[in-house]
């Protein structure tokens, strides 16, 4: 089951958990509020797993690829890191399921403080066009990731400060009605 956690202020290690002490956990309805999506599914048997194939029915995912992060695997495998790993947002939704290996999403509250989440084998996240986040893998370093898409793929993505896009002013949009509605 994904774990997630306020992070600390450190500016060590990237990969590392980055737990404030104590440790302030953060729950899938806290993700949700957020509109980060969370699922479980089969990793081992994804080529065949007929709950994948109604989540990429009933969320018109309908173009999909496999990337392995690992300096073995990845060209230009430290400047992708890096990239990864810099604040920005998509004009699309970003969803990844994690097949094998571990990583880190980070994205930020709606008070603009950084939430890890760590996510392994079997996890699948649904991130929000317009969210600032960022990616990492962990002490680990190794994942092997689906990449899924309605439509073409679209790669671009915007580093902060991209306030005024249309995908980030519908999203600080539903931030304020998830705050609205629960007061």
């Amino acid at each position: 089951m994904v774990e997630a956690w306020y992070m600390d202020e450190s500016q060590e290690d990237q990969r590392a958990p980055h737990r404030q002490r104590p440790n302030r956990a953060v729950s899938l309805e806290q993700l949700r509020r957020l509109g980060v999506v969370y699922r479980r599914l089969d990793a081992d048997n994804y080529e065949t797993d007929p709950c994948l194939k109604e989540i990429r029915r009933a969320e018109n995912y309908s173009w999909m690829d496999i990337v392995t992060i690992h300096k073995d695997r990845l060209p230009n495998y430290e400047e992708k890191i890096k990239t990864f790993y810099e604040e920005h947002l998509h004009l699309d939704d970003e969803i990844r399921y994690i097949l094998e290996g571990s990583g880190y999403f980070d994205v930020r509250d709606k008070d603009d403080k950084w939430i890890r989440i760590s996510m392994e084998k079997g996890d699948m996240i649904t991130l929000p066009a317009g969210i600032y986040h960022r990616f990492t893998l962990d002490e680990n370093n190794y994942v092997k990731a689906m990449r899924l898409f309605v439509g073409e793929p679209v790669w671009t993505a915007y580093n902060r400060p991209a306030d005024d896009f249309p995908a980030r002013k519908q999203y600080m949009k539903f931030l304020a009605e998830e705050a609205h509605n629960g007061v």
